[in-house]
C-alpha cells in the first residue's frame, strides 16, 4: 500500500513547500495522485535524508586501520539514526597500510550494498603539517607516485571518492589526474597562499574541507585559502556547531558564496554514544561541553549531528530554512556529482527521508520508505 505523508512542510531538495504532502510507494517517491494510507506528521519539515561527507566514526568506533565492512556498516547505521542516510566514512591521516585497508573495506562495502555508504573520504595524509589540527604530524607527507596509483585504482572501484589534500603536498598534475579519474579533490589543512590555491582549483580541485578550519585565513594582502574558496565556484564543507566557526563568519561566508557551501558533521567515535572520551591514534580525545579535544585543547573533530548543524545556521547565523536544508541534502549530492541519485525527494527517487520538528530536532528517519528511527 502506498503511503501519503502529510501535516509537515515538504522540502524536495530545492524548494520548501508549505501545506504539501508526499506519496511513497514501493520504497520510492511516487506521483501525488493515487490511493494511499495517510501518515500524519505533527508539523515541522519532511526532507530528503541528510548527506554527510565527513564522518570519522560513530557508535564508539573510528574509521581506521581496523575498519572492515562490519564497522563501515555500523558507522553508516549510527549516522542514519542521527539523520544522515548517506555518508562518506572518513579516514584521517594514517599510514599507507591503513589507507589501503580502509580502501579495501570501502570497496567491499560498495559490493555488498551497505545501506547509506556513498563512498570514502580520505582526509590526508598529503597535508601541510603547519595546519595539522588533530592529525598526527609524523604521518603527514607529500603524495608520491605510489599514492597516486592507489587513489586512481580506488576511484575506479568506489561509488565516490573524496581526497583532502594541501596544495603544498601535491602537484598540479596529480590534482588533474585525480580529477580526470572522478575523484573529488578537496583542499584543506593548508597554509597555502591564495594564488597556489587558485592554481590547484584550476587544475581540478573542486571542494574545500571544513571551511575556515585548518587553513590560511583571509587577509587584506594575502587572501589565503579562505579567500580562494570564497572567490571561486567550488564546493566547501562547513562545520556549523557554533564552535569551529563563529556564526558571524558563517554569515560572511554565505554572503560571499551563496551557493556551494554544505554542512558536514566531522563526527568522531563519540557520535551516537554516551562516551566521554576515546582514543585517536593512541591519543586521548576528551568530550566536554559539546567539544571534542586533544588533551592540549586542540579541537579533534566535532560533537555534532546534521540536524544540530541545521539549527545553528538557521537560528544563529540567519540562513533561510530552504537554503539550510539544501546545504545538508542537494548540495552535498551535487558535490559528489550524484544529484540524480540522492539529496532530493522527487518522483522515482528513493524515499530516504527525515522529519525535522519545528525546533529542528530529529523526529523520524525513513530509508526506502521504511522507518528506521
Amino acid at each position: 500500500m502506498a503511503v501519503r505523508f502529510t501535516g509537515a512542510a515538504v522540502f524536495d531538495g530545492t524548494h520548501l513547500h508549505q501545506g504539501a504532502s508526499l506519496r511513497v510507494a514501493e520504497g520510492r517517491v511516487a506521483e501525488s495522485e493515487g490511493p494511499a494510507e495517510t501518515v500524519m506528521l505533527a508539523g515541522g519539515i519532511l526532507a530528503p535524508g541528510l548527506l554527510d561527507l565527513q564522518v570519522n566514526g560513530g557508535g564508539g568506533r573510528m574509521i581506521d586501520a581496523a575498519a572492515d565492512v562490519a564497522r563501515i556498516r555500523e558507522v553508516c547505521a549510527v549516522h542514519a539514526r542521527l539523520g544522515a542516510t548517506g555518508i562518506l566514512p572518513t579516514l584521517i591521516t594514517d599510514t599507507k597500510a591503513a589507507t589501503q585497508a580502509v580502501i579495501a573495506a570501502g570497496i567491499a562495502a560498495a559490493r555488498e550494498g551497505v545501506p547509506g555508504f556513498l563512498g570514502l573520504h580520505l582526509e590526508g595524509p598529503h597535508l601541510d603539517p603547519r595546519r595539522k589540527g588533530a592529525h598526527d604530524a609524523r604521518l603527514i607527507r607529500p603524495m608520491d607516485d605510489g599514492d597516486l596509483a592507489m587513489l586512481l585504482d580506488a576511484a575506479r572501484a568506489l561509488p565516490s571518492l573524496m581526497v583532502t589534500v594541501a596544495p603544498e603536498a601535491v602537484t598540479l598534475e596529480q590534482i588533474a589526474r585525480l580529477r580526470a579519474a572522478g575523484v573529488i579533490v578537496s583542499l584543506g589543512h593548508s597554509d597555502t597562499g591564495c594564488k597556489p590555491a587558485l592554481a590547484a582549483i584550476a587544475a581540478g580541485a573542486g571542494c574545500a574541507t571544513h571551511l575556515f578550519n585548518a587553513m590560511s585565513g583571509l587577509q587584506n594582502r594575502e587572501p589565503g585559502l579562505v579567500g580562494a574558496v570564497l572567490s571561486s565556484d567550488i564546493f566547501a564543507g562547513l562545520i556549523a556547531d557554533g564552535i569551529h566557526v563563529d556564526p558571524v563568519a558563517i554569515r560572511v561566508a554565505m554572503a560571499a558564496k551563496p551557493e556551494g557551501i554544505f554542512l558536514v558533521s566531522d563526527a568522531m567515535a563519540a557520535a551516537g554514544s554516551d562516551a566521554t572520551e576515546f582514543t585517536l591514534g593512541g591519543r586521548r580525545i576528551l568530550r566536554r561541553d559539546g567539544r571534542l579535544t586533544l588533551e592540549d585543547g586542540t579541537l579533534a573533530g566535532a560533537d555534532l549531528s546534521l540536524p544540530q548543524a541545521l539549527k545553528v545556521i538557521v537560528t544563529e547565523a540567519g540562513v533561510e530554512p530552504a537554503t539550510a536544508l539544501a546545504m545538508a541534502t542537494s548540495r552535498p549530492a551535487a558535490c559528489l556529482r550524484r544529484e540524480h541519485d540522492v539529496g532530493h525527494l522527487l518522483p522515482g527517487r528513493k524515499a530516504d527521508m527525515v522529519h525535522l520538528g519545528e525546533d529542528w530536532s530529529l523526529q523520524a528517519v525513513w530509508r526506502d520508505g521504511r522507518r528506521i528511527a
